[in-house]
């Protein structure tokens, strides 16, 4: 019999399985910008971060692509297997040596008629079933040699089946195995009972498994270091035996139980096998020992490789719930990589590996954190990486009207912030004489021979300018923004804004204000994780209230008032609190936000509109409003409304706050928007 038993070694080596070596590092900045993008469309981040796991990048398959392989691996072995193999494989045997014996009773001249009469009458009388068949020829007479081994292969085939699904490789192990081995067997299952049933008691030590081990371990290949590894890889495989049987039809079920009892030609072997099943189910009832197949295939599967089959179905549907991440707690260290790779290959096992490297990449590197709710939260870093990607972008539309570039105010003009940065082309502010030797010296460290002072070397102090402003954004979050698809744009300008003025402008003082039914001011987190809200009213009485009270904690600042809006107010608030809706809008709606405007106005507020939307009513009443308090109104396209509120921005920040027609901001918006004032 072959040795089955793998010895351990004091050293052990395996195939390099963390794909290539030279690749780049899991791409971040990838994953940030699509999950900063579905964070702005509503999803909350941690929903964000496992669509895009799901998606995958530009070069990285995601877990979708990977689910999909795995359930066309388990249709295409479903496909392709049924369940007769063994049945088959009997039947060929019986057939043969039913054959062997006519053909020895047709030349056997010497043979009594009468006994060969009786012979063939038994032979031709066989039950068309091959499991009685075999039981009715357990007694007969062989007169042929062949015919007699034929039929005791059946026993022996049957023998090693029924062991091959408890033990596997023991079909191939045990072909030519001698009584002595099947007497190895038979005192290894008796004491491997008597082990499981000493668990089951909690009387078993790890010196009865280790002594099991050293009298039978040429039988257990894994080479289990304890009780527990033995009952895990014995009940998964056990319990795919168990689905086979249960996924064959009553014909092949009782075939197959009435035959078993003529492995090895000992009913003693399958009472042990029952045995080992009953304490397997007993020690490990939560496998799944009741599930079942349909199989339509055309290939075969003995019992053994049958087996083999269905723990490689239940390795698939463990990793289907695996990959679909959609239980609590789900990470995507719960990916079996070892499985992946038997399932699918080494490279879906990479991919794997780079999904859960890039999962970690994003929690350790401060770009994801979990809350004190237990949720995963963008962090202020992430924030300031999304805001700085959308301010890029609202530079690139600015400069591609007119070539106009980011506005930066020469050192006279403003006070050192005390930060730096890489010289650019146009730059006038004083060159950080500290940075840029510490610079060239790093620089000249690795290439001796190059220039003294390179321009990558030179980095510029950061100014600020003097003149401080008050800034309130006002962004409209009622339902209809999210309705005509205004939510993200909303939000992308927000953070354009707020990333400008704090690496910028670290002097002006912003608020983030939104008002729906009612008003509320938020942090740019919480802004931009805002969920669609579906409550009905534009409460901009109430937002004007939160933005006046910030201009008057900033008495000495430039108030600049940025309304961004679809919608005439249609709600208010009541003296007592309460806020009151009406659709169309109450007369006395709009006199309290234009009450409230005009003490905007009184404070000395720079006032712009953002209108959203070609409502003629919504254009009227925004016009009325911006020529009262002698502000301006922009009516920019979605793609334009990061661009049109920092554009307004900036104008307010050099002075020129209403460039109603001609020069500064007021020319780059062209066709796009309309100036109203005098």
């Amino acid at each position: 019999m072959a040795n089955l038993h793998t010895s351990q070694r004091n050293s052990s080596y395996g195939r390099y399985d963390g794909g290539d070596p030279l690749a780049p590092p899991v791409d971040l900045s990838e994953a940030l910008d699509a999950i900063g993008q579905d964070v702005m469309a509503g999803y909350s981040p941690e929903r964000a971060m496992r669509e895009f796991l799901r998606r995958g990048g530009r070069d990285q398959q995601g877990l979708d692509d990977l689910a999909r392989r795995v359930a066309e691996r388990r249709r295409e072995l479903l496909q392709r297997h049924d369940l007769d193999g063994t049945l088959n494989e009997i039947r060929e045997l019986l057939d043969q040596a039913v054959l062997e014996e006519r053909k020895q009773l047709a030349r056997d001249a010497m043979m009594d008629d009468g006994d060969r009469a009786l012979r063939e009458m038994q032979l031709n009388n066989l039950s068309p079933n091959t499991a009685a068949a075999v039981s009715e020829l357990s007694s007969y007479d062989w007169e042929s040699r062949e015919a007699r081994e034929s039929y005791e292969k059946i026993k022996d085939l049957l023998g090693r089946e029924l062991l091959d699904q408890r033990f596997a490789g023991m079909k191939q192990a045990l072909e030519n195995a001698t009584d002595e081995d099947r007497q190895a067997i038979n005192e290894m299952l008796g004491d491997l009972n008597g082990l499981l049933e000493k668990r089951a008691l909690g009387e078993d030590s790890q010196e009865d498994f280790d002594e099991f081990m050293a009298q039978h371990g040429e039988f257990f290949p894994e080479n289990p270091q304890n009780l527990d590894e033995l009952l895990d890889a014995m009940a998964a495989r056990a319990a795919a035996a168990q689905r086979m049987l249960n996924s064959m039809s009553p014909e092949q079920r009782d075939e197959l139980m009435q035959l078993s009892a003529q492995a090895f030609g000992s009913p003693a072997l399958m009472d042990a096998l029952s045995r080992l099943d009953s304490n397997l189910q007993q020690l490990r009832p939560g496998e799944d020992w009741g599930g079942s197949e349909r199989m339509d295939g055309e290939e075969g599967l003995g019992l053994g490789d049958g087996t083999g089959v269905f723990q490689d179905l239940a390795d698939l549907d463990e990793l289907s719930d695996q990959l679909s991440q959609s239980y609590g707690g789900a990470r995507m260290d719960d990916l079996d990589l070892d499985k992946l790779a038997r399932q699918l290959g080494d490279e879906a096992r990479v991919d794997a590996k780079t999904l859960q490297e890039l999962e970690r990449a994003l929690s350790e590197s401060g770009t994801l954190r979990r809350g004190s709710d237990g949720n995963l939260q963008l962090t202020p870093k992430a924030m300031r990486q999304l805001g700085k990607a959308l301010l890029r972008d609202v530079a690139d539309k600015m400069s591609g009207r007119q070539g106009q570039r980011e506005l930066r105010r020469a050192g006279a003009a403003g006070d050192l912030s005390g930060a730096t940065r890489q010289w650019e082309f146009g730059d006038t502010e004083p060159w950080s004489v500290p940075r840029t030797v510490l610079n060239s010296v790093v620089r000249r460290s690795t290439d001796p021979t190059g220039p003294l002072v390179a321009i990558d070397d030179i980095e510029v102090q950061e100014t600020e300018a003097r003149t401080q402003a008050c800034v309130a954004l006002l962004v409209d979050t009622s339902f209809s923004m999210a309705m005509d698809g205004r939510w993200v744009p909303m939000k992308r300008t927000a953070l354009a804004l707020h990333t400008l003025i704090r690496s910028r402008f670290r002097g002006d003082a912003l608020q983030l204000i939104g008002f729906g039914r009612h008003a509320e001011v938020m942090d740019i987190e919480q802004l931009t994780a805002l969920d669609a809200m579906w409550d009905k009213g534009t409460n901009l009485h109430h937002a004007l209230l939160l933005a006046n009270r910030h201009f008057r904690k900033h008495p000495n600042a430039q108030p600049v008032l940025l309304i961004v809006t679809d919608g005439e107010p249609t709600s208010h608030l009541e003296p007592d609190g309460e806020v009151y809706f009406s659709y169309p809008p109450h007369p006395m709606t709009v006199a309290y936000a234009v009450r409230e405007l005009d003490n905007s106005r009184r404070l000395g507020a720079q006032t712009t509109f953002f209108r959203l939307g070609d409502d003629p009513g919504l254009a009227r009443f925004i016009d009325s409003m911006a020529q009262r308090v002698e502000g301006r109104v922009v009516a920019p396209e979605l793609d334009d409304l990061g661009a049109a509120v920092v554009g307004s921005y900036l104008g307010s920040r050099a002075g020129d706050a209403m460039p109603y027609r001609g020069g500064g901001y007021g020319d780059w918006f062209g066709g796009r928007g309309f100036w109203v004032g005098d």
